[in-house]
């Protein structure tokens, strides 16, 4: 498989994963500007949405969408319980935090770097967007991960995009249970491999 990334993007989460897995994988990085992978080649052409994350499987099919990408890696290795069972009410839960994540605070959070937004239009961005803090801080002060069986793809999710909040001034020592949950989630082995094989 190739996972099509860059520094600081969403794509970190699919990287999290595919390392929290041990799954053989090759790591592709692509300007976001240019439209170009680290070897000139048009990223375009593999994706024509023209962002990351990608995952081109080994029989050239491309997975676009983190959740879509994230679920179909987890399935792949179920032991390692990164995702509940498919068919079972857990992995509803799962689901639905996929979609919150993905919608509240990934697209909340995405909006802030679109800078031709007045800073009066990203005020009410945030404002909306720490009401959605406080949803997950309900979860997340009685249990260490978003689903109570413990880590899952996500929170790999969740701590990818937590993780822009301070371009935007955004300090998220106002919510102490977000900052134990990103402590908790940079110390495993997986995302220290992930982030330093993507800032180097």
């Amino acid at each position: 498989m190739k996972l099509y990334y860059a520094p600081h993007a969403c794509s970190l989460a699919p990287h999290i994963v595919l390392r929290e897995l041990d799954l053989p994988f090759a790591l592709i990085r692509v300007d976001n500007r240019t439209k170009r992978t680290a070897s000139g080649a048009d990223f375009l052409a593999i994706n024509p949405k023209g962002y990351v994350a990608a995952l081109q499987l080994d029989n050239g099919e491309v997975l676009t969408e983190g959740p879509a990408i994230l679920q179909y890696l987890a399935d792949l290795r179920p032991e390692a319980n990164l995702a509940p069972a498919q068919r079972t009410f857990e992995r509803v839960r799962l689901q639905e935090w996929l979609n919150f994540v993905s919608t509240e605070i990934h697209g909340g959070l995405g909006w802030l770097f679109n800078a031709q937004f007045p800073e009066e239009v990203k005020a009410l961005i945030k404002e909306k967007l720490f009401k959605r803090f406080a949803v997950l801080c309900q979860t997340l002060e009685r249990q260490d991960y978003l689903l109570a069986g413990g880590f899952s793809i996500a929170d790999a999710y969740l701590f990818t995009v937590l993780r822009w909040a301070p371009l935007f001034s955004i300090d998220l020592n106002e919510w102490p249970a977000l900052v134990q949950f990103q402590a908790r989630v940079d110390e495993r082995p997986a995302v220290k491999a992930a982030l330093a094989a993507e800032l180097v």
